[in-house]
This record gives C-alpha cells, sequence and structure tokens, in this order.
C-alpha cells in the first residue's frame, strides 16, 4: 500500500571522506598494508563493505563529482568547464538532501562550492590550482574536523582532500611522498570511524564512506581510461554491517554511478531523476527481504521511468521486459507474504525476485549508459564541415590579405549562378532526407525545420564553390607567373618542403595516442633531419656555389635589366644606384670569406650537439618514465648540489646576456627577480644555498 511513499532512512549521520586521485591498491595493495593499517584492519576484519568503482572517462575531477552526486554520466565538455565549473542544474543528491532538509556541511576543493551554490550550512573551500601544495590544502580541511565531529547539527559532511593528486601530478604515485600522505589519510579515517561509533544511538547507525573521485596513471597523471586512472576504492563502513569474517576476497566491482543511488536510499531520498546507477545491495542486505525487495523495486522505478522518456521504443528493451516479470514476481511474493506465509519457500522466492530485479537492473544500467555515451553525429558533421569549409576559406585568403594591397575578393556570384551550386544543393538535400528519414535515435539537425535545412545546404554548397573558385583563381595566377619570369622570380627550395611536409607529419601524428605521448620523439627527429639539410644548404652555397657563380651572376644581372625596362615602361625612375645594387646581388652570391663562413657551417653541428645533450636530459617519455635519464640523476636527493649548481650558472648566464641592453634599475630588478627564483626552488627543497646543511635550516 505504501510502495509510492519514500523509505525511512537507514542511517543518521553520514560523512564521505573523498582523497582524490586515490586508486584502488593505494588501499588494497601493498601501500594500504603499509600506510593505512587502520584502515587495512576495518577492511580485513571490520563491519565495512569494500568495493573497487569504475569511474568512466574523462578521469577528471568535476565530471566524477557529477558523477558521483547524480549518477549520471558526464560527457567530454565536462573536461573544458572543469576549469570554471558552473552550478549543476540536474537533479542530484545534495539538492534532494537539502530539499529534505537535511543539513550538510563541506570542506575541501572549491568545485564542490561552484557546483552547488548556497547547499551548504557551512564551507571552506581550497582551490585545486596550486598544485606544489601538498600539506596546507589538506590542513584547511583537517582543522575543522574536531570541532565538528563533536557537534549534532549536521546530518551530512563531505571532505574533499587534494594533497595525494598534488603529489601525484608533481612526483608521481611511486613517490616517497605519497606514504606519508596516506598514514595522514589512515589517521584522519581513524579519528572520524572512532567519533561516529562513540556518537551512535540504538535507533540509527551512522556510516562514514571512503571513496577516490578518479586514479593516477603511471605518471601521477589523469584524464584518460588505463586502470589506474578508472579505478578508485568504495568503502562502506558502519556498525549496522556484520563483522566480516573468513579469507580476505578480491573487492567486487562496482560502477561509480552506483554510489547515488547507494546513498539516496541509505538516507531517505528520491533517487535521482537521471542516474544510471544500481544499488549496492550489500549495504542494505541486513534489512528483511520485504523492505530489500522494495529498494530495488524503486530503482528499477527510476531506471525504467528514464528509459521511458529516453527510448521511443522502450517496451522492447530487454532491461525493461526483466524488470515488468520481476514487478510480477514481486507482487506473487507481498501476496503470499500478506497472507502470513512466513516459511523457507517465500524466503528462497524472495530472493529469487531479488536477482531477477538485479538483473533487470543491471540491463537497465547498461541499456541506458550506452545511449548516453552516443553522440548526435550528424549534427555533428554537419557543424564541422561548415567550420572546416570558413576555415579553409579563411587560410586562401591569408596571402592576398596580408600582401600591399590587404584586399581579398571571395567570388560569389559565379559559383551561386554555376550548376555545381545546384547540383550539391540537391545531392545534399537527399543526403539530409535518407538520414532523417532512417535515424532511430533523436537529432538535432533533423529536429530543425525544412526551410532552415535547406538553407543549411545552400550554405555549405555556396562556401564550397567559393573554395573551389578562389583555388581555380589561385592556379591561374600561378600559371601567368610561371608563363613570366619577372614575376615568378622565387621558388620553393627543399628546405620550404622540408619544413611543410614535417608540419603536416606533425599535425598528422598527433591523431595517435601514443604519438601524443612520445611527441618529443617526432620532434628530435624533424630536428636533426632539418639541421642535417641545413649543414647541406650551407655547404653547396659555400663550396659548390662558387663554380656556379658567371652564371648565376648572368641570371642575375638578365632579370635585373628585365625589371629595369619594365619599370621604364612604367615610367618609375631607378637611379643610377641601381648599378651599384647590382654589384651588391652579385657579391651576395659568392661564398662567404673568413670567420663569418666557418660558423655558418658549424652551427648545425652544435645544434646537434646541444639537442643530443637535451634529449639525454629528459628521453623516456611516458612509456619509460621509469627508465632513468639524466634528469632523474639531477633531481634525486644525492645529486642537489650539482642541480644547484647548474641551476646557479644558468641563472647567471640569463642575467649576463640580458643586462646589456638594459637600465640600472631594469638591472636591479632583473637581478632580485632571478634570485627570488632561487629562492623560491630552495624553499621547496628543489635546490640548496652554498651555506645550507639541512633542508630544515630554511624557512618558508
Amino acid at each position: 500500500s505504501n510502495w509510492t511513499k519514500i523509505p525511512p532512512p537507514l542511517f543518521k549521520k553520514v560523512v564521505i571522506v573523498l582523497i582524490d586521485a586515490l586508486r584502488d591498491d593505494f588501499v588494497f595493495g601493498s601501500k594500504g598494508k603499509q600506510f593505512m593499517p587502520y584502515t587495512t584492519q576495518v577492511v580485513e576484519k571490520g563491519t565495512s563493505y569494500s568495493f573497487i568503482a569504475e569511474a568512466k572517462p574523462p578521469t577528471v575531477t568535476m565530471p566524477r563529482i557529477k558523477a558521483l552526486m547524480t549518477g549520471s554520466i558526464p560527457g567530454f565538455i565536462d573536461v573544458i568547464v572543469n576549469l570554471n565549473s558552473p552550478a549543476l542544474l540536474d537533479d542530484n543528491l545534495i539538492w534532494q538532501a537539502k530539499t529534505a532538509g537535511k543539513r550538510i556541511i563541506f570542506y575541501g576543493d572549491d568545485t564542490w562550492v561552484k557546483l552547488f551554490p548556497k547547499h551548504f550550512v557551512e564551507y571552506d573551500g581550497t582551490t585545486s590550482f596550486f598544485v606544489s601544495d601538498f600539506t596546507e590544502v589538506d590542513d584547511n580541511v583537517t582543522r575543522h574536523l574536531d570541532r565538528v565531529l563533536k557537534r549534532e547539527d549536521w546530518d551530512l559532511l563531505i571532505l574533499h582532500y587534494l594533497g595525494l593528486d598534488h603529489i601525484g601530478h608533481v612526483t608521481g604515485p611511486n613517490s616517497p611522498l605519497v606514504g606519508p600522505k596516506l598514514r595522514e589519510m589512515d589517521n584522519i579515517l581513524k579519528k572520524i570511524h572512532i567519533s561516529l561509533l562513540s556518537k551512535e544511538e540504538a535507533s540509527l547507525p551512522n556510516l562514514l564512506v571512503v571513496c577516490g573521485d578518479h586514479g593516477m596513471s603511471e605518471t601521477g597523471s589523469h584524464g584518460g581510461s588505463s586502470e589506474g586512472e578508472v579505478h578508485t576504492p568504495l568503502l562502506f563502513i558502519s556498525s549496522a554491517f556484520e563483522k566480516r569474517s573468513g579469507p580476505l576476497t578480491q573487492p567486487e566491482l562496482v560502477q561509480q554511478t552506483d554510489l547515488a543511488s547507494t546513498l539516496a536510499v541509505g538516507l531517505g531520498l528520491p533517487i535521482s531523476r537521471n542516474s544510471v546507477g544500481n544499488l549496492i545491495l550489500p549495504v542494505v542486505g541486513g534489512k528483511t527481504m520485504r523492505e530489500q525487495l522494495r529498494f530495488v523495486h524503486l530503482n528499477g522505478f527510476q531506471l525504467s521511468r528514464l528509459l521511458q522518456e529516453n527510448t521511443p521504443a522502450y517496451e522492447k528493451d530487454p532491461g525493461y521486459e526483466h524488470f515488468k516479470i520481476a514487478e510480477k514476481s514481486h507482487g506473487n511474493w507481498i501476496k503470499l507474504y500478506l497472507e502470513g506465509n512466513n516459511s523457507e519457500i517465500l524466503l528462497n522466492l524472495g530472493k529469487k525476485v531479488l536477482k531477477q530485479y538485479l538483473e533487470a537492473l543491471k540491463t537497465l544500467s547498461s541499456s541506458l549508459s550506452k545511449q548516453v555515451a552516443q553522440y548526435d553525429m550528424y549534427s555533428m558533421m554537419v557543424g564541422t564541415v561548415i567550420i572546416m569549409e570558413v576555415l579553409l576559406l579563411l587560410l586562401l585568403s591569408v596571402p592576398k590579405a596580408l600582401s600591399s594591397q590587404a584586399e581579398f575578393e571571395v567570388p560569389l556570384s559565379p559559383p551561386l549562378f554555376s550548376l555545381l551550386f545546384y547540383l550539391m544543393c540537391l545531392m545534399l538535400c537527399a543526403v539530409h532526407v535518407i538520414v532523417c528519414t532512417s535515424a532511430e535515435s533523436l537529432c538535432y539537425f533533423c529536429s530543425m525545420s525544412w526551410l532552415t535545412a535547406v538553407g543549411v545546404m545552400m550554405l555549405i554548397s555556396a562556401l564550397m564553390c567559393g573554395i573551389l573558385s578562389a583555388i581555380a583563381k589561385i592556379f591561374e595566377s600561378s600559371r601567368l607567373r610561371l608563363k613570366n619570369p619577372v614575376v615568378s622570380s622565387s621558388s620553393w627550395s627543399e628546405i620550404d618542403v622540408l619544413i611543410l611536409a614535417g608540419t603536416i607529419g606533425h599535425v598528422l601524428s598527433l591523431g595517435a595516442s601514443s604519438f601524443i605521448e612520445e611527441e618529443h620523439q617526432t620532434w628530435y627527429f624533424l630536428i636533426n633531419t632539418l639541421c642535417l639539410v641545413l649543414c647541406q644548404e650551407l655547404c653547396r652555397n659555400n663550396f659548390l656555389l662558387k663554380e656556379c657563380d658567371p652564371q648565376h651572376s648572368t641570371t642575375v644581372k638578365q632579370n635585373f635589366d628585365v625589371i629595369r625596362e619594365a619599370s621604364e615602361c612604367k615610367n618609375i625612375d631607378i637611379p643610377a644606384a641601381g648599378n651599384s645594387k647590382l654589384g651588391k646581388a652579385t657579391s651576395s652570391a659568392e661564398f662567404i670569406k673568413g670567420s663569418d663562413k666557418w660558423i655558418s657551417l658549424a652551427s648545425p653541428w652544435i645544434i646537434l650537439i646541444c639537442c643530443r645533450l637535451l634529449r639525454s636530459l629528459n628521453q623516456t617519455g611516458v612509456q619509460w618514465a621509469h627508465r632513468p635519464d639524466f634528469g632523474h640523476w639531477l633531481t634525486s636527493s644525492e645529486h642537489k648540489s650539482e642541480l644547484s649548481f647548474l641551476a646557479a650558472v644558468c641563472l647567471l648566464m640569463i642575467f649576463f646576456l640580458v643586462q646589456r641592453r638594459c637600465s640600472l634599475a631594469s638591472k636591479i630588478a632583473m637581478a632580485l627577480g632571478l634570485l627570488g627564483i632561487y629562492s623560491y626552488r630552495a624553499s621547496i627543497g628543489n635546490v640548496i644555498f652554498p651555506w645550507q646543511r639541512d633542508s630544515k635550516d630554511i624557512s618558508k
């Protein structure tokens, strides 16, 4: 009779401790046993349930907070808005809790404050941009703990710690700084757990949730889909659960979106409207069979309603069919239950219905997750084509726009009255009709009026015809240049071709993630090739050109005479100094004498040697980051004096090279600035002062 009402809460107070970039092996692996002894003891022998929560890419903070609180899967656009998070308007756990009169306190990453403005009765946000801050960013959260845990005027406490993420970004997951930070987190969890246990009442227990928003890769970064980045620990700790016994098993894999549904049930709140998560059953496993069935039915009802809103043919979906079968079995079970049947048969039937519900939830969640991941490809392609056409037209206009006339005429009238324009319009309209009549999912471009769609097709056709006309004009003018030797005074050299080919090759290489990770290898290859080609060009100009000089000077003279005649026809006066200019032109073709020649010949080889030294500084990239190189050798604690000496020499060289052109005030300002750079590096422990014995000697 009361199935439409929200069930009462299962927990009185809930504390969520979110540790940024907490990988699953930091808790369940060797690091957890070594640095998090209390948490490991609770996981292995305490009243807790442990899971590995799988986060969907992009694994950056803001989309992950959205996933945890709404139960929905954020898109890749959230990577961009991650930098300046707007308020979250989707139905979410925080909004539901506030609406239900729950008092929420938050301390930690200020992304939460931006996402949920005016939702917290008390908050203190910390910024995540000072990535070299490993200590204060967490101390600013912990300093409130003792005071808040003594109070009774809150229902939900959220703590978001950033220190571990900062350590990962700067020094990686295998850094010696990770261990002490995990130990600090373990002590905080111990303090919270003991406090919650001491304040528990007989009626309702408290709940401590420990989770990570994302993990970190072997280099300490995140955002991708490697196992280290997507697998995070998820712990539920409460006296309501049974004490663990027997051998420790591998934690079960759940989805990160499942937390929103589970916490909604735990706090007695409605499940968020757009949530695709499943209820994590062990958390409510201590309740009666009727209550468990009621919880999974509420979750199934919410998922099936979401499917109805997003899928026209929802009745044919296997998840929906399974849910309806489970719902029917649930009805039969309720009849038997109300008749007062308490036999073993009723319990077994209840377990069977529960299994049916869980299968239906899994299928529904999977079906909805796939829909969320689908993108409106047709609309995106139309938009991309228009952008690419405009870009190409701009690129074609750049040379003329930067010329002395500074003008570029887009030939519009010939294309608009050409046969090609009408044929393209017809063809694109036909494609539009075929796509929109055969598309199964909703499409933004197809939902537009036909008049608007035809207008877009005409725009695409007009732009394409304009581009073809502009290209035809360029080819026509280049053909005229070839016929007229005066106009075609310069041609493409081998270096020009190499630079163009290298640029195009580098751009194409960015289509593969492995090439992006090892981008430095592409640059090493291109720079070495360019240096060798420059060397060959210099050798040819300095040694081989001498033999060709008479012919070369004759050609230059002929060209100069032609220009002179053309100028006379146009009544342009060229003074007698023209002969001296001709002399300069012929003399520049001769090979350079003296030291300048040898400096120019040696410069590519000097550049190659410098490049080789730079390669050995950081040659390991992403895939071989664990292998040693000169950079690792310098940054290790044993070689701090060598790094300090190098840094000091480089800063002095910068000063002496730049100060010659500076005023006295600029020299003093620059000297203080460079000294400030060294002092900052010394204060964070990267380098040392000559008189400094220990890193503790210096004050920040």
